[in-house]
């Protein structure tokens, strides 16, 4: 079977994702789940590897089970979200919170009510917040701010944002504040595709955000979709390739809903399987990162997209906190929200035999030097030349 082999250079233009050829090489039921995955494997995905099914799946779900449990034992980490705000100066045809979305009924939190749920009333499995918002700069300002303020006067807790690119005093001041970890998905690898969905700026300019935050100081998570409209099994693939030169804590990867009230409302979802071997390939390629099960999980499969994330190689999961009388505007995918309780989020870690965390995921990045692990040049050597060390990744084999 044909595996997918990568060329990586040392330094790689700015936005540009690595080339790659294809060459002969081994199959999925190969892999041997009693090896130890080691890091410098850094492996990139076959294209074969996402059309896994049957028995080369559960061989490849497996390993990444057994690389997790390897690396951060049985623990999950447990955060939650507030969604502040769902103003968004961007347009991303994906999401129904884009600006030309004239129907959604526009919201900003009020920082001090969530202050107090959050100081008051969080549950007690709950190391760690996210703050998240439309790419908002005024509810970054003027309600992440406050609350990141009041919350490390009077809490433990970890303080994660995903508020899309600011500048760079604004940054400064968010992590001044207390945040430490914050997410800024590209999305797609492709510069073509990330332009043709209208993806916030460019997506050179979104890895240099990425790349500027993480040398600031900041642990970042990326993240990807999978499944989206006309992506191909190489596109796919540049996905693995750009977060594998990028300076991360974690990634995650999404299946593509198809938003209400977006232009791709009438497309077909992506494939839970391809999103959950992607999460597999993911966890395989660098077995230190945090991968969160998302939510768009259960979308994909109702009822047990979740859990499965969670055998794939998930070690995140997160309770939404949001108020109910500004949640279902908060319209990333669809109206009708399948929200992630801490009950359900409780019952599908213990039934995955795991436990929830009581290292907050901010002290876990503290404590690790994840800002240099995504460099591919060597310390040293700072020549810029390229290197050919490569990755093969068994394709699938059924």
């Amino acid at each position: 079977m044909p595996v997918l082999y990568i060329s990586f250079p040392k330094q790689a233009t700015k936005g540009n994702a690595p080339s790659y050829q294809k060459v002969k090489g081994l199959s999925l039921s190969n892999l041997d789940i009693s090896k130890k995955v080691e890091m410098k494997e850094l492996q990139i995905p076959a294209t074969e590897v996402m059309r896994a099914r049957g028995g080369a799946q559960a061989a490849l779900h497996d390993r990444a089970s057994h690389a997790t449990r390897a690396q951060f034992g049985r623990r999950v980490f447990v955060r939650a979200v507030l969604e502040i705000s769902n103003y968004c100066r961007e347009n991303c045809l994906y999401c129904g919170m884009r600006r030309e979305n004239r129907r959604l009924s526009r919201f900003r939190a009020q920082a001090d009510q969530l202050a107090e749920l959050l100081i008051e009333h969080r549950p007690a499995s709950v190391t760690d917040i996210n703050i998240q918002a439309g790419e908002d700069p005024v509810a970054a300002r003027q309600v992440a701010l406050p609350l990141i303020r009041t919350l490390r006067r009077n809490t433990s807790l970890g303080i994660s944002v995903c508020l899309g690119t600011l500048n760079k005093d604004l940054y400064k001041e968010l992590r001044e504040a207390g945040a430490s970890f914050y997410i800024m998905k590209f999305e797609v690898a492709n510069p073509a595709r990330y332009a043709e969905f209208q993806a916030p700026g460019t997506l050179a300019e979104r890895v240099d955000h990425i790349r500027r935050l993480a040398a600031s100081g900041w642990a970042v998570s990326s993240g990807f979709i999978a499944g989206l409209p006309g992506q191909s099994e190489e596109d796919l693939v540049q996905n693995f390739a750009l977060a594998r030169e990028l300076p991360l804590a974690g990634c995650s990867v999404s299946p593509f809903i198809p938003g209400d009230e977006t232009p791709l409302a009438a497309k077909e979802g992506g494939n839970i399987d391809l999103t959950l071997n992607s999460m597999a390939a993911l966890r395989l390629m660098r077995p230190d990162w945090i991968i969160p099960s998302v939510s768009a999980l259960n979308l994909a499969e109702p009822g047990s997209g979740y859990a499965r994330g969670l055998k794939s190689g998930a070690n995140l999961v997160t309770i939404n906190l949001t108020p109910a009388e500004i949640r279902g505007n908060y319209l990333l995918y669809k109206r009708d929200r399948f929200i992630m309780t801490e009950e359900r989020i409780l019952n599908a870690i213990a039934g995955e035999g795991l436990t929830p965390s009581e290292q907050s995921l901010a002290e876990f990045c503290r404590l690790k030097q994840f800002n240099r692990v995504g460099s591919l040049e060597s310390p040293a050597s700072g020549t810029g030349q390229t290197d050919e060390r490569t990755a093969v990744y068994a394709a699938a084999e059924d």
